[in-house]
């Protein structure tokens, strides 16, 4: 038998009993190395939905993860047993408008794994084993990077996708709100893109913290500054706290001309100071999980041109879900949370 994190509805997290599946053709049993909490994973567990989707059956949260292969389906031939793996959520169609026009993370059939989008739900990545297509994998052979490092490729994809969505940040200034996992993630990728200067913003010291160690240039405490102190500072701003006083951050510090990148989810109810996008020539962009994006999040931690390491902040058995889930509620002690399996 095989043991899962299930959710039953709010706070009801339970281990549950499985059968260890055999993968099918082309497909990969996975062992759990590491899988990250996510943001959406904390909704699903505080509220029993994430922006629209609910759950509305049991249901195993988690995309964020590595493992270790254990066996392979017929006709598998990028993988072998025994390999660390960065596993992929992401299975777009490949033949709808989006995927044949290069945008698969928008694909309208996508199946996301540990997403309650789809019902019946498809189970998430907090199992003990699982079955992935292989092309769902890539292979991490160096033997330094951890287990812990690869599972970071997903949300790395998230903070490398919304810089490209923000065009070149060559020798440009970028402020960040939100010093979380994916704020932090999107510092590490402004810095590879070669942006000049870096801001963080945050209402917690802690997350500051760490978006220095990953290489932001300036930390500020946004509840104690005005959004008018920032006023035109930047030529790229990314909204990664899902709130919206972050958003009046961003219209205000973004300069004439400015692009804003949207990440986070923010409230389907709040009031939006759309006039700045207009009076300023502001350009106001969303970005919504990613697609090559990963496969450059994966060569980034495999050769540390991205260090993820100070951003995980415990890893807990898959036997103390509930405990992992309870430290990634409280950002005054955790940033990135991960359950493990070994």
């Amino acid at each position: 038998m095989s043991i899962a994190c299930t959710l039953f509805g709010p706070r009801d997290l339970r281990l549950t009993d499985h059968e260890v599946p055999a993968p099918g053709e082309r497909e990969v049993r996975v062992r759990l190395g590491a899988g990250g909490i996510c943001g959406s994973d904390l909704h699903y567990y505080e509220h029993g939905r994430a922006g629209i989707f609910a759950i509305r059956a049991p249901f195993v949260p988690g995309h964020e993860a590595s493992g270790v292969v254990e066996s392979i389906g017929v006709g598998v031939t990028q993988v072998k047993v025994g390999d660390k793996v960065a596993v992929n959520p992401s299975h777009p169609c490949g033949v709808c408008e989006f995927c044949r026009a290069g945008r698969g993370n928008l694909c309208n059939q996508m199946v996301f794994l540990g997403s309650a989008a789809i019902f019946p739900h498809l189970p998430g990545l907090f199992r003990e084993h699982f079955i992935v297509g292989e092309r769902q994998l890539t292979p991490i052979s160096e033997a330094e990077i951890s287990l812990g490092e690869i599972a970071c490729a997903e949300p790395l994809s998230i903070g490398l996708h919304a810089i490209h969505r923000a065009g070149s940040v060559l020798g440009k200034t970028v402020l960040i709100t939100g010093g979380g996992t994916i704020g932090c993630m999107t510092a590490i990728a402004a810095r590879i893109a070669g942006a000049a200067r870096i801001i963080v913003c945050d209402v917690q010291d802690r997350a500051l913290s760490i978006a220095k160690a990953v290489g932001a240039d300036l930390c500020l405490r946004s509840d104690l500054i005005s959004a008018s102190e920032l006023a035109d500072s930047a030529d790229v701003c990314i909204e990664a706290a899902g709130h919206p006083s972050a958003v009046v951050t961003c219209l205000t510090a973004a300069k004439r001309g400015g692009r804003i990148i949207q990440v986070g989810t923010l409230p389907s109810e709040m009031t939006f100071p759309a006039n700045q996008i207009m009076s300023r020539e502001l350009e106001y962009v969303g970005a919504f999980r990613a697609l090559a994006a990963f496969d450059w999040a994966v060569e980034a931690i495999r050769t540390r041109r991205a260090d993820v390491r100070p951003i995980i902040s415990a890893q807990l058995p898959l036997a103390q879900s509930q405990a992992a889930f309870d430290l990634a509620l409280d950002r005054q002690r955790s940033t990135k949370v991960q359950i493990t399996f070994d």
